[in-house]
């Protein structure tokens, strides 16, 4: 790689002038600036930003480690965090877990690694031993549609009890008695909290609930999750999704086999994403702020590592909104 000393040598300057000229431009006379700037075009010189960085002790860059880069919901996280990013002059990296601990454990230990400013977490497990080793690397962190005690970091999440209780009441009040909840991986919180918030208004109604696990939360598992519901005896009339990409495998089973969604079988999803409403048969959907919720993140963790540091941690938590279109509607 051709480094600064070979640009200084090439043009005949010092290393300091080739680094004013890169860094400091307005100190450098006009003649010699075109210099340096030619020799630098010629060799292709790229400055080691990282090296810089750790000599200023201040990175440039904030990581934001996401559940599924497939889920258009995360690239609405990402794209909030971005604009709040950009806005301080810092760029964002984006990883994606797959919902994987092993994954996600050799994210954080990289990142550590790179010394990034701070990390926008939104994690397979909080309590998992990937977070208890990064934790140790002093790295600054906060958690992304996931809420945790203000003592241990900041956070900003939707209540998702609240979320799961809305599609609840939603399926309820239309004349549902037959529920089934298609969820993703248990270890997700996000999904058992959905879950408690469904429960709180349905058991002890009179309203049956059957819940399928799916081993992911994407449109394949929602695929595989509505054939097995197609197969039940007696079928669930509604079904409430962990995410929209679940309720939209759904839908395509159920269309595919010639049930009249929501005349045989109502649908809700969670999140919102912008295929919920572009869907054959418009969803119904719990919405969460995607992009609010990615950029107020990145405000608190730049909040938290800027050079006037807020003290101490803050939880934000937002309200859902439920969506009603095409998938569902009032039994009479």
């Amino acid at each position: 790689m051709v480094g600064i000393k070979d640009v200084a040598k090439h043009a005949g300057v010092s290393i300091g002038t080739v680094s004013n000229v890169v860094n400091r431009p307005e100190v450098v006379s006009a003649a010699t600036r075109k210099r340096v700037l030619s020799v630098i075009e010629e060799l292709g010189y790229v400055r080691d930003e990282s090296a810089r960085q750790l000599r200023a002790g201040r990175s440039r860059i904030v990581a934001l480690v996401v559940l599924d880069l497939g889920n258009p919901f995360f690239v609405e996280v990402a794209r909030g965090a971005e604009e709040a990013a950009h806005a301080r002059g810092l760029n964002v990296i984006t990883c994606d877990s797959g919902q994987r601990t092993d994954l996600e454990s050799s994210y954080l230990a990289m990142l550590a690694e790179q010394r990034v400013r701070g990390v926008l977490l939104s994690p397979v497990d909080t309590s998992g031993e990937a977070l208890k080793a990064f934790r140790r690397s002093g790295v600054p962190y906060v958690f992304v549609d996931r809420g945790v005690p203000a003592d241990q970091a900041s956070s900003v999440s939707v209540d998702d009890v609240a979320g799961g209780a809305l599609a609840g009441r939603h399926l309820a009040e239309a004349g549902h008695r037959r529920i089934a909840f298609v969820t993703g991986p248990a270890v997700l919180a996000q999904c058992r909290d959905r879950e408690a918030g469904l429960r709180s208004v349905v058991d002890g109604s009179g309203v049956s609930l059957t819940v399928l696990e799916a081993t992911a939360l994407d449109f394949a598992s929602g695929r595989d999750a509505g054939a097995r519901l197609l197969g039940m005896s007696p079928r669930p009339t509604a079904v409430f999704c962990a995410n929209d990409l679940l309720a939209l495998g759904v839908l395509q089973a159920m269309v595919g086999a010639g049930i009249r969604v929501p005349e045989e079988m109502a649908i809700v999803g969670y999140d919102d994403i912008e295929f919920a409403g572009a869907a054959a048969v418009p969803l119904t959907s719990v919405r969460q702020p995607a992009r609010r919720l990615g950029r107020t993140a990145a405000e608190l963790l730049l909040a938290e590592t800027g050079d006037g540091a807020a003290a101490g941690h803050q939880g934000v938590v937002f309200t859902p909104e439920l969506v009603v279109r095409e998938s569902t509607r009032t039994r009479r």
